[in-house]
């Protein structure tokens, strides 16, 4: 009697489809859009300030040609803290301005009090 001697057959398995566990599949890649730019608002305002020797400051704004506030008393002190926010480059100048500004307004103030006090005397010798 002869016997046969096979090698036991494999479990069936398909060659041509992969493991869905081994592998995973590719991501879609983002697209990227060329020369897109994201759209900007373009607002164009002119803030012009003016500050006079006495320590007057005044400001005005404007869009194109058209004036949103004119003629506005700005305090120094406001103008200095401003610029100081926006740029150190813009906050030296004005702040030198508004210091020659206080030694000229410090100096009157001097000579306003020694004309009072000559008032003053003026007025005690006519007693």
């Amino acid at each position: 009697m002869t016997v046969d001697t096979l090698a036991p057959e494999a479990p069936y398995a398909r060659i041509d489809t992969p493991d869905p566990v081994a592998e995973k599949p590719d991501k879609p890649r983002a697209r990227k859009t060329i020369g897109k730019k994201a759209k900007t608002l373009e607002l164009t305002l002119t803030l012009t300030v003016t500050g006079t020797a006495d320590g007057e400051w005044r400001a005005e704004l404007k869009q194109g040609s058209t004036y949103l506030a004119r003629d506005l008393a700005v305090a120094a002190a406001a103008v200095s803290r401003a610029a100081k926010e926006l740029h150190d480059d813009l906050s030296t100048p004005i702040d030198q301005v508004i210091e020659e500004a206080r030694t000229q307004q410090a100096a009157k103030v001097s000579a306003l009090e020694a004309e009072l006090e000559a008032a003053r005397r003026a007025l005690a010798d006519l007693a």
